[in-house]
Formats: structure tokens, sequence, C-alpha cells
């Protein structure tokens, strides 16, 4: 099993995550986003899409982080991300796509870098850009989170799921632009859970080889 990834990618930071919850032995390939290695011709033989992270598996590739994670639940599905009755699966999926494709797609390093060399941008004004979309995403996770009964210690009851392995990556890259996390205590609370266990703290990108090298 090889997961091609970069510490900074919050989309393989939530892989990481999971695959450690799951007690899954990888091994890493780095692709350093920033220095353009995921535009390499040898990455695309293997990941067509050019994105982070792919997963491979007896030589078939995965690619999409949310399709990682439902492949290994499906296949490995000991200890479960995703809960047993529909409406369940249906809640953490929810929350998952909160993250992956309201908050993320905005806030990722192609729309960051776009902000900067073609709609000219200084930092001062990608770091609007980036806060508003934070608060944006992370108020309706927060209004989501703290209405249902259904959140417990973590986001679905009292187990880490496929929508703890969203949320925590994306606190990360909030607290990176310095954005006001006062506003949502549950976020926060559940953050906290969260990186108690040692599966979330080990996948945090200052803990990645790759980071270490940078």
């Amino acid at each position: 099993m090889r997961l091609y990834t970069y510490f900074r990618s919050s989309a393989a930071f939530r892989v990481r995550i999971a695959l450690n919850l799951k007690g899954l032995a990888y091994e890493p390939h780095f692709v350093h986003l920033a220095k353009g290695e995921h535009r390499r011709p040898e990455y695309a033989g293997i990941a067509p899409q050019g994105l982070l992270p792919t997963l491979v598996i007896d030589e078939q590739p995965i690619s999409q982080s949310l399709a990682i994670i439902e492949y290994l639940e499906e296949t490995r599905p000991n200890p479960p991300l995703l809960p047993k009755d529909p409406l369940g699966r249906a809640r953490v999926r929810s929350l998952s796509l909160l993250v992956a494709c309201e908050i993320h797609p905005l806030n990722n390093l192609r729309a960051l870098t776009y902000l900067r060399q073609q709609l000219g941008q200084d930092e001062d004004g990608v770091k609007t850009w980036y806060r508003h979309w934070i608060a944006d995403g992370l108020a309706k996770l927060e209004a989501d989170l703290a209405r249902s009964p259904d959140t417990g210690k973590f986001s679905h009851g009292d187990a880490p799921s496929m929508a703890d392995c969203c949320l925590v990556p994306q606190v990360f890259n909030a607290k990176r632009y310095d954005s006001d996390l006062g506003p949502y205590p549950t976020v926060m609370r559940l953050f906290g859970e969260c990186m108690r266990l040692q599966a979330f703290d080990r996948a945090q990108p200052s803990k990645q080889p790759d980071a270490m090298a940078s």
C-alpha cells in the first residue's frame, strides 16, 4: 500500500488519519505540491488527475480523499469510520462533504496561487479571502454539530468517523492562517478530542518526514 502525500495537503492529511485509525501500514511517497511535483509526467502516469493524495493498493491507484476513505471502509471495515444506519452514514458524509466540497476548494493551494498570480492579490488580500471562507464554512459546520443530538464525543457519536478525518485538517488550516476560532466551540471541542488520539497526532503535518526535510 503506497500513499502519495504532501505534508501540508489537508486532503492527504484526511487519508493519513483514516489509515492510522484503521491500523493500516503504508509506504509514503512524497510529492511536493509547492514545487509542482504533482504536474510531472511520472506522477501523471500514476495519478491522471494530478492531485493528492493517491493511494495505490495492489498496483491500483485511487484518487480523491473521500473516495479513498470509502474504499478503505468497504474493504477494511474495522474499526468503522461510517455508522451502520443509513441516516447516520448520510450525516457523516454530509459533514465530510461540507469540509471537502464547500470549504477546502476555496482555500487550497491552486486557488490561493491563482489569487496571487492571476488576480494580483497581495498576502493581505489572500489572507482576507482565506479567513472569509473559513469563517463561512466553519459557521455552517458549527451550527450542524451544535444542534444535532447525534454529536457526541466526536462528530457522530463517541467514536471517530470520516467526518472527524475531515474536520481536523480544516482546523489545522484555519490555525495556520490565524483564523479566529472562538465562534466555533463545538468544532474546537471535537478537534481537541481527536488530537488526544495517536492516530490523529501522528498524521499531523509537522510530524511527516517531508515536513522535517523542508
